[in-house]
């Protein structure tokens, strides 16, 4: 149909736009380099206010930066949700294919307002993390070994039955295979519930995205797939148990790394 080739496109086009501004903004912090940290590490600059720059400002940038790229790394596993969403309005009947367009972009609107909630509540807590370690070197040295636990953390709650519930709520059919009814609201709703749904299940994996490098591409590619494929795949939850048993066994290496010599 007109409407799906359309659909395809446009999310298509969108997830371009969005990985090609991500990888922008992701080589202008690479160019800006960063801080040298006690510890070995270096602190970036997502951080920081540069010179000429104030708070608001620099928190609007990191939003900005933030949203799009949550849009390229997680539409690939939202658009089957979308996709399931499409299908179940198109089942309460009477819906024009111009409204499933509009009503389409309110649910992802919702998704991504949720996760753009999420940005704005970490962004403090990391400008206010990196204070205290740029004014305390004793914190700034366990920054290594913090960032392994944190990962072997993540890799932990892959296995837990908190993940395998949410997952199960991404990866499921709106209500159950029902027709939702096709409105404003309910699709706002929907979004946000998905987004919800959304952030509960890929806590563990985003909270690696953080101290790995939340501008590092290859940790943003990694965390990408990993997402995608334990909500794609035939078997997810094992899918997600085996992502858990690799960040897990990184996070275990990053102990170690930290706690050797040197």
């Amino acid at each position: 149909m007109e409407s799906e080739r359309a659909f395809i496109g446009v999310a298509a086009l969108v997830f371009a736009v969005s990985a090609a501004a991500t990888i922008g903004w992701s080589a202008s912090m690479s160019a800006m380099g960063g801080m040298p940290m006690p510890g070995g590490w270096t602190m970036s600059m997502a951080w920081m206010r540069m010179c000429g720059k104030t708070w608001p400002g620099v928190a609007a940038s990191f939003l900005g930066m933030w949203v799009v790229m949550m849009i390229a790394m997680m539409l690939p596993s939202l658009l089957p949700m979308l996709w399931r969403y499409r299908q179940a309005v198109g089942g309460s009947g009477g819906t024009g294919e111009r409204r499933l367009g509009p009503l389409t972009a309110l649910v992802s609107a919702g998704y991504f307002c949720v996760w753009a909630a999420f940005g704005m509540a970490a962004f403090p807590v990391g400008v206010a993390l990196a204070a205290l370690e740029m004014q305390l070197p004793a914190l700034a040295r366990a920054v290594p070994a913090a960032a392994g636990v944190v990962v072997l953390i993540a890799g932990a709650l892959q296995f837990t039955a908190w993940k395998a519930r949410h997952l199960a709520c991404c990866r499921a059919a709106p209500v159950h295979g029902r027709a939702l009814c096709a409105d404003a609201a309910t699709a706002w709703r929907h979004g946000l519930r998905l987004g919800l749904h959304c952030c509960h299940c890929c806590a563990g994996l985003t909270a690696v995205l953080f101290v790995i490098g939340v501008m590092d591409l290859r940790a943003m590619a990694a965390v990408t797939a990993a997402i995608t494929l334990e909500r794609l795949a035939p078997a997810g939850e094992r899918v997600a148990r085996a992502i858990g048993a690799v960040v897990a066994g990184a996070g275990v290496l990053l102990i170690v790394q930290a706690a050797g010599p040197g």
